[in-house]
Parts: C-alpha cells; structure tokens; sequence
C-alpha cells in the first residue's frame, strides 16, 4: 500500500497513544507514539523556538503536517545506497540555500536511512540545529530513530561515519504503517524480535503500537543509561553483527531487519557453541522469530569466511571478532570470540534462496 495516511482529527483515538520520555538533562525530549501524533508537529516546532523549517521527506509532500513556520521541502530517498557522505552533503548544502540557521530546524518523514542520514546532516550542519523525527516505518519506529546514534556506510561497512545527535522530538504516527507493503512491515519485525532478548521479553501478543512502545521504552532506559556507547548500550546491538554483515554481503537485497533476524538466531547458537546457554534458550530464539514470519536461514551466495571477514569490521569488533550474545546472566557482550568456533557455526546455519 502506498496511499497517504488518512488525515482525520489529529489525535485521533488517544486510547491507542503512548509517551516514552528519554531523559538525558538538556539532551531530553519525548517519543510520541500513537495514530495522529503527526500532527504534534508544529508544536514541537513552536517548542524549539525555529523561525523555519527544512523538511526532508522520503515521501510525498501531504504525508507532511504543516510545522508552523516557513519551510522549505526537500525530496530524500529511502535506502541503503542513498544513505551515504554524498547525500549529508547534499543535505547540507540545500539547507546553506535556503538559509538555515541554528535557530532554525529540520524535520525528517521516512524510514530508517532516512531518519540516520538527516539526522547526521543536522548534527553536521552549522555543527548542530534541532532535528524532530517523523519515522514512517515500523523499522524506524521501533528502533532507528530512537536514542540520537546517526550515520552513514561507507563501502568498507555499514554506519562507519557518525555522531550523537539527539532529536527535539519523534513522532512515531502509527497510521504511516498503514501504507507499507508487507515485506516492509515484516522488516520492522526483525527488531522487535531481537528486542525479546534484551530487555522486552516475547510481545508477539500485544497490539502493534503496544509493541513499538515496548521497544521504545525498553531503549530509552539503555540510551539513558549508556548514550554514547560505553558499555550497556551495545545491547542493543544484538543480532547486528552478523546482521550488518549480511546486509553489506547481498548488496542490501537483504533488508536490515531480515538480516537482523537471521543474526539473532545466529547469535543464539554462537552462544550456545560456547556454553553460555543451552539448546532449548536456542529454540527459543528460533520460535520468536519465525513467529515473526522473518527469515532465519543464512541467504546462499557469501561463504563463511567472507562473513568473518566483513564481521571484523564491526565497531564493537576492536580486538578479534566481538559479539552481544545470551547467557546465564542475560546478554552481554562477549570479545575475542573464537574464529575456529563463528566458522563453524555459520557453517552450521541453514541456506535459503533469496
């Protein structure tokens, strides 16, 4: 479905609405979560006091609410190859034009790629103006737009060239996902899943926008905990190493949360081929994803090695292969991981065809 949202009262059926404050004392704002919250918009803008607004949108001009102020609309593209150093400086530059300042602000609409470049090019521009996120797709909603982490790949790897930058506000409108076609949604999923095993627990039967605040609040206490990555915020990582390599490894014809998902089942029997958990905590990664309708067999085509090659390049990987694994404890990050052991456990995973 590609049909804009239905506009309706704003703030429709606040029954299905939810608040999640991240609070990081200057840095502070709030995820609004809900159908309708789009049209929190122009207040969060009148909040930040901007004069304009540059709005960066992956989609068309109406899925965008009035901000308030003048503004000026900037047409973005969704997607892995797009999400680069040429497009931040693209950004930048229409922003110079039309004359953005640090009084000002900008505004993103789309999914994932969109949210993590705009944001970098805002953190950038005039070293830093007010960003508000308007994520539009479950992948975003539930995670890529939340907790300030921006960047760009590079073609040695992915999200290799980025800051913190946290944003004034996100307003995560849940009628955008009406739109998605069901490959998207199944992708927003793959985060959900890997959420179950760090901190959310299995919210397969909750409502979807329950759901996206599980996910929500459950990173907004890890990212105030931990906003720059120290330690606990790499949690959050789970299932992306290999992930991230899968994505890279196919030229994105895997998509981030399907790669996510086949990462958290591998992560699961890495686990387990060092002794940290046993063969029924494995099962259970495979039941919630699949549950999930997600992938979870390796694509055919990168080997084992070339995935242990691409692996290395993980930021948490600074010495030998690190990986966020399950144990007796909970999940945590485990270095210098055995090669001998991640070769042979990938060798182990299941194949699929695309």
């Amino acid at each position: 479905m590609t049909s804009a949202p239905e506009t309706g009262a704003p703030l429709a059926d606040p029954g299905r609405r939810r608040s999640v404050a991240v609070d990081l004392g200057d840095r502070s704002y709030t995820v609004h979560i809900g159908p309708g919250v789009r049209h929190l918009l122009a207040g969060v803008v009148a909040e930040t006091g901007a004069r304009r607004v540059a709005v960066v949108s992956a989609r068309p001009a109406e899925w965008v609410p009035d901000p308030g102020v003048p503004y000026r609309l900037i047409e973005a593209r969704d997607g892995e190859n797009d999400k680069n150093l040429a497009a931040v400086e693209e950004l930048c530059r229409a922003f110079a034009g039309f004359g953005l300042t640090r009084q000002d602000a900008v505004v993103s609409c789309g999914g994932g790629t969109t949210t993590d470049t705009v944001g970098l090019a805002a953190a950038l521009y005039h070293r830093g103006v007010p960003v508000i996120h308007l994520p539009t797709s479950l992948l975003a909603q539930v995670d890529a737009s939340i907790g300030g982490k921006t960047a760009v790949n590079l073609p040695e790897g992915k999200n290799l060239v980025g800051t913190y930058w946290q944003p004034k506000a996100v307003l995560c409108d849940t009628d955008y996902l009406d739109t998605l076609p069901e490959r998207e949604l199944v992708n927003g999923y793959g985060e959900l899943a890997r959420a179950a095993f760090i901190g959310t627990g299995d919210i397969r039967h909750l409502p979807l926008y329950e759901q996206i605040a599980a996910s929500v609040t459950m990173k907004a206490a890890v990212v105030m905990a931990d906003e720059r990555d120290s330690g606990l915020r790499h949690l959050l990582n789970y299932g992306h190493t290999l992930g991230h390599a899968l994505e890279i490894a196919t030229d994105f014809a895997l998509r981030h949360g399907e790669a996510v998902a086949i990462g958290t089942v591998f992560a699961a029997r890495l686990a387990a081929a060092l002794g940290r958990i046993g063969e029924d905590r494995v099962a259970r990664h495979l039941e919630v994803v699949s549950g999930y309708g997600l992938p979870t067999a390796l694509p055919p085509g990168p080997t084992a090695r070339e995935l242990t090659d691409l692996m290395r390049l993980d930021k948490k990987a600074t010495a030998g292969l690190a990986f966020v694994l399950d144990g007796p404890e909970g999940p945590a990050l485990v270095p210098d991981v055995p090669e001998d052991t991640v070769l042979r456990t990938l060798e182990q995973m299941p194949r699929r065809p695309l």
